[in-house]
């Protein structure tokens, strides 16, 4: 059992740090476990539903609220798809969060969050998500034009090849497996990494 700090680095700050359990790695993809109350470190950059610059930020140290969840995120690409419990344990549905493809860091792994988001029923039923908070990231330079244009396509693209269901809807973790810890310096960025393009 191995276990990972998924980041997501903005302009050389970390803005979000995420400890999981890995279930399955290779090549092609990541999966982890995100176990409730798991010690997570979680950003407010909204006020009013409006982006602040990323500077301005707040970052809150706080357990995961709610059940936990299984993330899949196939490697090389630039989103992750997260999977979610009603109270009942049934299947909720896919949240499919737009990001960068990961990239290796000391702790685990970086990405940055696109803002662009999709929720998927189990019917089938699609809803985008965020669409203004991608539109005011482009106005305030966490992502350029062009950037922004990327992250539609990949999303569409998902869309297209439609990887619903993923195989993991059923799935549940060993019972022992211990709690993740946020481990000290989580908010020091990787040199390597901390230098994504936003153009």
């Amino acid at each position: 059992m191995r276990q990972v700090l998924i980041r997501h680095v903005v302009a050389g700050r970390v803005l979000f740090a995420l400890p999981a359990t890995v279930v399955e790695h290779t090549d092609a993809r990541l999966v982890t476990w995100v176990a409730p109350r798991t010690p997570i470190a979680y950003p407010n950059g909204l006020a009013g539903g409006r982006l602040h610059p990323v500077g301005e930020w707040e970052i809150e140290e706080r357990p995961w609220f709610g059940h936990g969840v299984v993330d899949l995120t196939p490697l090389g690409r630039g989103h992750m798809i997260r999977h979610f419990r009603d109270d009942d344990g049934s299947f909720r549905g896919w949240y499919v969060n737009l990001q960068a493809p990961l990239r290796p860091s000391p702790l685990g792994f970086d990405t940055m969050d696109h803002q662009l988001d999709l929720w998927i029923e189990p019917d089938g039923a699609v809803t985008w998500k965020d669409e203004d908070h991608l539109e005011q990231a482009v106005a305030l330079g966490i992502l350029g034009a062009g950037k922004a244009a990327e992250v539609r396509r990949e999303a569409e693209r998902v869309l297209e090849e439609w990887p619903f269901p993923t195989g993991w809807e059923e799935w549940r973790p060993d019972p022992s497996w211990p709690l993740p810890a946020l481990p000290a310096r989580w908010d020091v960025p990787s040199r390597e990494v901390c230098s994504e393009p936003f153009l």
